[in-house]
């Protein structure tokens, strides 16, 4: 019987949701929200497409005293930014919100994986590891690996190949100091800078900064023109809670917490893990160059300092 809990039925929460339903990904679905009408008017939505679906889901709302034998907490939770309001005041109100989510998860025996999607995803992730006080890879977030999604997409129109051939990565906070690690990058087994070198007439680099921007600066065009992005990070919750869910092994660019990997301690952030039943099975560290190791020092900083600011109890 595979069980999992969301907390937070707002936009992104709920195409996570719908994409669980129609991909078939669990057994059981309890739908939790402070607007418990909210949770009630979403299960019965989404039980009424059953009949349209190959799943024989149970999708209902719920306590937090139902995440006793979840598999997996999805927290989606959290308040938007006001008018005028900092980054750090949003992370204190955003903190405040889950000291009263993580605490109850915790108090109802819960001993599963807890897998964050508020954003700054990787700042809330190390929040509920403060918070709960499990062991690192049991909490994780979604990191950068929506980032890595459309990177990928971006290079399989670039050098003409299915994406699933593409094998780049997003790595650091997700958000403006995220960075792409080109010396890692590969089209099937061949590094993509030998590319560019056997093929100066058709690719270059400056063009595959562009695409490292374009990435980067992907969600603001969605929310300028739609207002929110959450079809894509639903579908990515979707990936790493089937990884978890089967056991599966699976590389993702989830946030995860550094213990001595690249010289640096205690900091969540998007970095390649393997992902199974227990969460973070084990980090998988790159050789970077000098130039990246300085991108993900600046990432780690940054996040450093926004996490010092706020005040976790």
């Amino acid at each position: 019987m595979k069980k999992i809990v969301l907390v937070g039925t707002g936009m992104v929460g709920m195409s996570f949701a719908y994409a669980c339903l129609n991909q078939n990904l669990c057994d059981e679905l309890v739908l939790i929200d402070i607007n418990k009408e909210r949770a009630v008017g979403e299960a019965m939505d989404l039980n009424h497409g059953l009949a349209f679906s190959r799943s024989s889901m149970k999708i209902y709302p719920g306590e937090y005293s139902n995440c006793k034998d979840a598999d997996v907490v999805v927290i989606c939770a959290g308040v938007p930014q006001k008018k005028g309001e900092t980054r750090l005041e949003l992370l204190n109100r955003n903190t405040q919100v889950f000291q009263s989510i993580v605490k109850p998860i915790c108090e109802s025996g819960f001993e599963g994986i807890f897998l964050v999607a508020t954003n700054p995803v990787d700042i809330m992730t190390r929040v509920t590891a403060h918070l709960s006080g499990f062991p690192c890879g049991r909490v994780l977030g979604t990191g950068t690996t929506l980032d890595s999604a459309r990177l990928r997409y971006l290079l399989g129109e670039y050098f003409d190949l299915n994406p699933r051939s593409v094998h780049a990565y997003v790595m650091g906070e997700h958000g403006d100091t995220e960075f792409v690690p080109w010396s890692q990058a590969l089209l099937s087994t061949k590094p993509v800078n030998d590319v560019l070198l056997d093929n100066p007439k058709l690719y270059n680099m400056s063009d595959l900064i562009k695409i490292e921007e374009e990435v980067r600066n992907s969600a603001y065009q969605i929310i300028e023109a739609k207002g929110a992005t959450y079809y894509g990070i639903g579908m990515a919750i979707v990936q790493i809670c089937r990884a978890i869910l089967e056991n599966e092994n699976s590389v993702l660019t989830v946030s995860c917490k550094l213990n001595g990997s690249y010289g640096r301690q205690d900091t969540f952030l998007g970095n390649p893990a393997i992902i199974n039943k227990d969460g973070v099975k084990s980090l998988i560290e790159l050789s970077l160059t000098g130039k990246e190791i300085n991108k993900l020092n600046d990432s780690c900083d940054l996040l450093d300092e926004y996490f010092s600011g706020i005040k976790p109890d």
